[in-house]
Order: structure tokens, then C-alpha cells, then sequence
């Protein structure tokens, strides 16, 4: 029996020395010297202040920005998940027919349309619609054009240059064929007070 334990606790003790250290410990820094950035959260940081990560959407509702899409965690930072503060990604998991989805929409179109009376266009589906994580830091090329006319004119810009700012930061489909254009909307908005 000590035969054959001896030789299954070294093997044993081996694996996880090789799978649970030294992997993770070898592409870690490899990911650190090829892809910093990425590594560390894509991290956007100005002048030596943190503003978030290109990769989690930030909820905005003053005028002079451009707001992202809903959020089922929205009021709440990201962190890791916690059920009481509903931090973490999570979608409503509310269905076409709930009425508690009908009503939270109805709410969002009643805001935009409040923000910007002038405004007649038909709201986006993405600006009133979480996405599946909660978390999407994009809007569409549409929803972007929508807000143009209240961010203009809550910032005193014309309408032409907030265009021209917006299609500067529109990122086309990934690899010319997935997805649709879109705006990441913390950069946009970061642009923007770069504006004087």
C-alpha cells in the first residue's frame, strides 16, 4: 500500500504545483509583456486619475454627456458580486412580456424625451434595453446621433462638432464583418470635457 500512495501523493503534489503555481504564474507574465493593458483591466486613466475601464459601461445623466445603455446593476459601482448591493454583471432577466420591462422602458423614453423635448426622433432600442451583462460600455452609431442635438446644446458646441467627435470614436465592425458599429461611451465623454 505505501508502495503505490507514496508515488500518488509526490504525483499529486507535483500537479498542483505545476497547474495551480507555475502556469498560472507563466501566463500571467506573459500577458503582462505582451499585453499590459489588457492585463490590467484596460484601465483609462488622464492626467493621474482613475475615470474606469473601457470594458464596463458607467451610468451618465447629466445632459452635457452621453448616456449609456441601462443597467440592471445601475446605481451601484462594479465590484464583485454582491446580492444585497446588486453589484456584479447581471442582466433583469425580464421577458417581452413583463410588464415590469414594459414600464421600466416606458420610464427610460419619458427621461430621454424630458432631457431633450426638441427631440423627435424614435428613441434607440439600445438607449431604453440593458444588454444581457448590464455592463456594456457601447452604444450604437444610432443611439449616439440621437443625443447629439441635448449634449450640443447643454455644452454650447455646435451640433456638427459633437458629430464629428462622435465619428471620430465610432469603432467599426471587428474585423470588417462582426457586429455593428459602435461608441464607447466613456471615451466619448472624456473627449468631450477635453473640449474647452
Amino acid at each position: 500500500m505505501n508502495s503505490q500512495l507514496r508515488p500518488a501523493l509526490t504525483l499529486f503534489a507535483l500537479l498542483i504545483l505545476v497547474t495551480g503555481v507555475v502556469y498560472p504564474l507563466t501566463l500571467t507574465g506573459f500577458a503582462q509583456m505582451l499585453f499590459p493593458a489588457q492585463a490590467n483591466g484596460s484601465l483609462i486613466e488622464k492626467d493621474g486619475k482613475l475615470h474606469g475601464s473601457m470594458l464596463i459601461g458607467q451610468e451618465f445623466s447629466e445632459p452635457k454627456y452621453f448616456w449609456s445603455r441601462p443597467s440592471a446593476t445601475a446605481g451601484h459601482a462594479y465590484n464583485a458580486f454582491d446580492a444585497a448591493a446588486l453589484t456584479g454583471s447581471s442582466g433583469s432577466n425580464l421577458g417581452p412580456l413583463s410588464q415590469t420591462l414594459v414600464d421600466a422602458t416606458g420610464a427610460r423614453v419619458a427621461a430621454l424625451r424630458a432631457a431633450d423635448p426638441t427631440q423627435e426622433d424614435l428613441v434607440p432600442v439600445d438607449l431604453v434595453t440593458a444588454s444581457a451583462s448590464g455592463l456594456d460600455p457601447h452604444i450604437s452609431l444610432a443611439a449616439a446621433y440621437y443625443q447629439i442635438p441635448r449634449v450640443a446644446q447643454a455644452r454650447g458646441l455646435s451640433e456638427d462638432q459633437v458629430r464629428n467627435l462622435v465619428d471620430q470614436f465610432t469603432a467599426g465592425r471587428q474585423f470588417g464583418v462582426l457586429g455593428e458599429p459602435r461608441v464607447n461611451v466613456l471615451l466619448l465623454n472624456l473627449a468631450l470635457d477635453e473640449i474647452k
